[in-house]
């Protein structure tokens, strides 16, 4: 039987790229260690389900070595020195978020909307303070209105409305376009900006708790405001390496929890965790900002600060373990795609503007029956 000759450093590149083991593995493809070793080789099917199962190109199995693959936009994370290079599920998210960018921008285009004029409008020597509140009198974003929803959910799904009805394409998503066999890291990215004065994009990894998503979408608005397209991990506990990463976690800070409103409900020899239960409720952040905006303000010292942030992430963390997924399959590939985008694309393919091969594949659907059963959730009369 003809063997393809590959080297054997690719076959645990791509593994790795896959954030995925031997033993994993092992089941489909029980000669991957004598593959890795150099004893033996694969035939072009079984080379081809590995590509597959790794999520890699094939081609880049005939490569002399591994590829130094480099995320396409700016890389502001502080998480690179635990994860073993950028993993194949971040790159395609990236890469499906660009081919949504560029579509929607000349849909806009040809329907003649104009440039944004927030988008850049900002700088970081504007202070964090004076930027948070720019940003909020733009989308219409107060404590006020936040406190009264009932849930973290709901809070988030208004911060989310009103982005978009300013003009910004909000994807919030913890998979691969719609493969729930591909959940996405959030100790690897908790979002990223992809700015643009006609088609502003912000995903949102949506693998992470609510709480910390509502906090990684102020950050990545930021991002939007200064103009700039990157990826993040929006870290609370420490200064990032990355000044503008600091400028961006100070003015989601402000913006979430303004000091001025944060000041007025503190209250003197509250013990910390009846504070935080209450301060979460009326803010609908999670209770890792409050810490932070806690030490911000001198209510915590550092000692004091440092052990409760660890323990609280520890408590959330053991949560989120214990949380399940699930959901209306519809309105959750509407949530992935944005409102904003799946509308204008649903609305462009029935007008016959967009193919539908290339509306399914920006939606990570196949079936025209899904299609139109996504039409009538966005109200369509497909």
């Amino acid at each position: 039987m003809l063997r393809v000759p590959v080297q054997p450093a690719l076959f645990a590149w791509a593994r790795q790229r896959a954030r995925l083991d031997v033993s994993t593995l092992d089941a489909r493809f029980p000669q991957l260690a004598r593959w890795e070793s150099g004893e033996a080789q694969p035939t072009l099917r079984q080379l081809e389900q590995y590509a597959q199962a790794t999520h890699a190109p094939l081609g880049f199995f005939f490569l002399p070595a591994p590829p130094q693959e480099t995320l396409p936009i700016p890389d502001f994370r502080t998480v690179g020195a635990g994860v073993p290079r950028v993993s194949a599920d971040l790159l395609d998210v990236i890469y499906a978020c660009q081919a949504r960018q560029i579509w929607y921008r000349d849909e806009a285009m040809v329907n003649g909307e104009a440039p944004l004029p927030f988008v850049g409008s900002l700088n970081t020597a504007t202070p964090p303070a004076e930027a948070a509140r720019a940003i909020r009198q733009h989308l219409g974003f107060s404590v006020q209105a936040r406190s009264e929803c009932p849930t973290w959910t709901e809070a988030l799904r208004l911060f989310i409305a009103q982005a978009e009805q300013a003009g910004v394409m909000v994807m919030v998503s913890g998979v691969v376009m719609n493969n729930n066999n591909r959940p996405l890291d959030p100790q690897e990215f908790r979002g990223f900006a992809l700015s643009d004065a006609i088609a502003p994009l912000v995903f949102i990894n949506g693998a992470d708790s609510k709480s910390a998503q509502m906090f990684t979408l102020a950050h990545e608005l930021a991002h939007l405001w200064l103009g700039q397209t990157a990826v993040s991990d929006a870290p609370l506990a420490e200064t990032p390496p990355h000044a503008v990463e600091t400028w961006c976690n100070q003015v989601a800070a402000q913006l979430l929890v303004p000091d001025e409103d944060f000041r007025a409900v503190l209250l003197p020899g509250e013990a910390l965790e009846t504070a935080l239960k209450r301060l979460a409720k009326h803010f609908k952040v999670s209770t890792l900002v409050l810490l932070r905006r806690m030490r911000d303000v001198g209510w915590l010292d550092r000692a004091t600060f440092w052990a409760a942030y660890r323990a609280e992430e520890a408590r959330l963390q053991a949560l989120a373990a214990r949380s399940a997924g699930g959901g209306d399959f519809y309105r959750t590939t509407v949530a992935r795609v944005g409102r904003r985008f799946a509308q204008t694309l649903v609305a462009s393919t029935l007008e016959g503007r967009t193919l539908y091969r290339d509306a399914f594949r920006m939606l990570g659907i196949v079936k025209p029956g899904t299609f139109n059963e996504l039409g009538r959730t966005l109200g369509f009369p497909t």
